[in-house]
């Protein structure tokens, strides 16, 4: 197994795109790279805490290649 994250745009778009492909196993969504401490979802929206949402896609790279 291998993972990924990723960054671009909104985290739920993201995961659905990639729970579509064979070979992934997981994913899990969450903020990257701020400097708040535990922000919510309305307060990473605001552009002001330096977060950006992130997906974690952990998938079978037997299945599907890097």
């Amino acid at each position: 197994m291998k993972q990924i994250w990723l960054a671009g745009g909104c985290f739920w778009g993201i995961e659905a795109y990639f729970m579509q492909l064979k070979g992934v196993i997981s994913t899990r969504v969450g903020y990257g790279q701020g400097v708040t401490s535990q922000p919510t979802y309305q307060q990473v929206c605001t552009g002001m805490t330096g977060y950006t949402e992130v997906c974690e896609v952990t998938y079978d790279e037997q299945v599907l290649s890097s």
